[in-house]
């Protein structure tokens, strides 16, 4: 059986230090682009379903052009490359469904921390189904991250939460979220960065436009504010910040990106205050500290694990 491509952004022999840091740089740039994205769907103002549906389509075409040319006089993609990315896609096309519509219910903060328990499904996920020996130090830095993400949004917040739509809608956005990374871990072994970005674009937005025709949201007739940050979420958010973390995705594990970006919800809580009139109080900036030493405990974890 011939063995799969290498792509095009995978670190050469000969090279082993400059990709890992540019793959750390490209994570941190995508953490920063995602921690606009609830900002963007407050202000946009429409159903959450069709925010998602415009950011993917924003960002598929804004990438579409570079990867038609990335594509020309390379061998054709196999089915079974294309396919992981097409269903990555639909994950991310049903995590960003609920996310979405989530923040559109309970608020900027809330489903963005109950849609970061991904990490937990995807450190399962990695030890069940791909085998990954994950140490105890992992653990107890993604215990911390979630620990401090949870002080983010308040305690208050935790304690009145209860078993209903919001509760539900940021549950199931965290397990198709943690699916989708690992997923993407899969589909990045053998497509570039580019070519997974734009599969997996492809089908999340095919399948939010079913979404938003079956639930009858209309997809245009809004004001000219909503069109801006529709924009800024698609180029901002999906563009530029998903590409990066793909890329890093194609040098880093699954299960070193998604704890990562439980980053998003501090980031989220910072820009909340002077965009949104939501400002951190000091407990919350305490357990946003707490979440940045969990996710370097993570780092360090993986990087020492065989």
């Amino acid at each position: 059986m011939a063995a799969s491509p290498v792509p095009e952004d995978k670190p050469s022999p000969q090279d082993t230090t400059a990709v890992p840091l540019r793959a750390y740089l490209a994570l941190a740039g995508g953490l920063a682009a995602l921690g606009f994205s609830a900002i963007f769907v407050r202000w946009a103002g429409v159903p959450g379903t069709v925010a998602a549906f415009y950011r993917m389509a924003i960002g598929l075409g804004m990438l579409t052009i570079p990867y038609l040319a990335s594509r020309q006089g390379r061998p054709r993609l196999r089915a079974r490359e294309a396919r992981v990315a097409l269903i990555g896609g639909v994950f991310f096309a049903l995590d960003l469904a609920f996310w979405s519509s989530g923040v559109m219910l309970s608020g900027a903060t809330n489903p963005t921390l109950l849609a970061n328990t991904a990490p937990i499904w995807v450190g399962l996920g990695a030890w069940l189904v791909l085998r990954e020996r994950l140490p105890v130090r992992f653990w107890l830095g993604l215990a911390l991250a979630l620990a401090g993400a949870t002080f983010v949004i308040g305690l208050d917040a935790v304690q009145s939460m209860r078993l209903g739509l919001g509760t539900l809608l940021g549950l199931l956005a965290g397990l198709f979220y943690g699916g989708y990374f690992l997923i993407t871990q899969v589909g990045r072994r053998s497509l570039s960065a580019l070519s997974y970005f734009w599969l997996s674009a492809l089908s999340a937005t095919l399948v939010l436009l079913v979404i938003n025709l079956v639930l009858a949201h209309p997809l245009g007739g809004y004001a000219p504010h909503t069109y801006l940050s529709l924009l800024g979420l698609g180029v901002i958010s999906q563009g530029a910040g998903w590409m990066a973390i793909n890329y890093a995705q194609g040098h880093l594990p699954a299960t070193t990106v998604a704890p990562t970006l439980l980053g998003q919800p501090v980031l989220t809580g910072l820009l909340a205050g002077p965009l949104l009139g939501e400002p951190l109080q000091p407990l919350q900036a305490l357990g946003g500290a707490v979440v940045l030493v969990g996710i370097y405990i993570v780092h360090r974890s993986r990087q020492v694990a065989p």
